[in-house]
């Protein structure tokens, strides 16, 4: 982005800088001597954290790892709300024997991970059926398969667990090894 005096200016939009206006496209058509001259500069654009792990993108700002059983301001257990209708005329929402919890990113990959096994093997669960309804052996190569896609389930499950940091899960996530 094109800075000047530390403000950004946007491209394609006039500026006014020390009494001069510079028309829409003058960033387009200047050379960098004369956008240096009036002390434009160009900065790249910050990179922005992966918002699947960081909370708007900012790498301080990274979300739970764990689930949180939450607390009130006083920290004291809270409970999942429910509705009750003992009177009609005047429902109300009262605490459940449930705890509300926030489920952490390991929680929610954990899911993400088994979700993605069970659709891969549902594509070849036909062969298990067929070979408990009428047993016809299921190909080696379909078993193979469907093994390889369990154990990278359950490494992937275990290593997820192991994380105690957002970047520990990354490089997890981001080596995924199912098979095609």
């Amino acid at each position: 982005m094109f800075l000047l005096n530390g403000q950004p200016l946007s491209v394609g939009r006039a500026f006014t800088y020390m009494g001069i206006q510079y028309p829409a496209n003058w960033l387009q058509l200047a050379s960098e001597a004369e956008k240096a001259a009036i002390s434009i500069t160009w900065v790249a654009d910050p990179v922005r954290a992966d918002d699947r792990f960081y909370w708007n993108g900012d790498i301080n700002n990274p979300k739970m790892l764990d689930d949180r059983e939450e607390v009130d301001e006083n920290g004291d257990p809270m409970w999942v709300q429910v509705l009750d209708n003992s009177d009609p005329d005047n429902p109300v929402m009262v605490d459940s024997t449930e705890r509300l919890v926030t489920r952490g990113l390991k929680h929610n990959w954990t899911l993400q991970v088994k979700d993605t096994a069970g659709k891969m093997l549902a594509q070849s669960d036909w062969y298990v059926t067929r070979k408990m309804e009428r047993n016809v052996d299921m190909p080696v190569k379909v078993a193979e398969k469907r093994s390889a896609i369990r154990a990278e389930c359950d490494r992937l499950e275990t290593a997820i667990a192991a994380c105690t940091t957002v970047e520990e899960l990354i490089n997890v996530v981001s080596n995924q090894n199912w098979t095609e």
